[in-house]
């Protein structure tokens, strides 16, 4: 079961989420701030991602800004990262898909298509 990480607030995680179910994908689903990733799941799908962690930054949202991690990621030790993100949904790059052998940060049409074989 693929998993389907969001903020349902988000414009781009509904869009996202319209679109799943418009392709008849079955999906699990979980509200990143109620429920947000551990760092033991995190750290687990940033490697199956195959992806850089700055990549599972919301960089767009104000909590990166309010906390300065532009500046500050780039030196701050991997598994500080790791709790920090673990610490707070809204630092997590979303919607994020969850798959047995991929794990995609953010809605990208043809990404998802090739990861979900559609």
């Amino acid at each position: 079961m693929t998993l389907f990480i969001e903020y349902p607030k988000c414009t781009t995680c509904q869009k996202a989420k319209k679109w799943l179910t418009e392709n008849g994908v079955e999906f699990q689903d979980r509200h990143i701030v109620e429920e947000n990733p551990t760092k033991e799941e995190l750290k687990e799908w940033i490697a199956r991602s195959g992806l850089p962690m700055k990549r599972f930054f919301n960089t767009s949202g104000m909590k990166y800004r309010e906390l300065g991690l532009k500046d500050k990621l780039p030196t701050m030790p991997e598994d500080e990262q790791l709790d920090l993100l673990a610490s707070d949904g809204m630092i997590v790059k979303r919607p994020l898909l969850v798959g047995e052998d991929f794990v995609i940060p953010g809605f990208k049409d043809a990404a998802w298509r090739e990861a979900l074989k559609l």
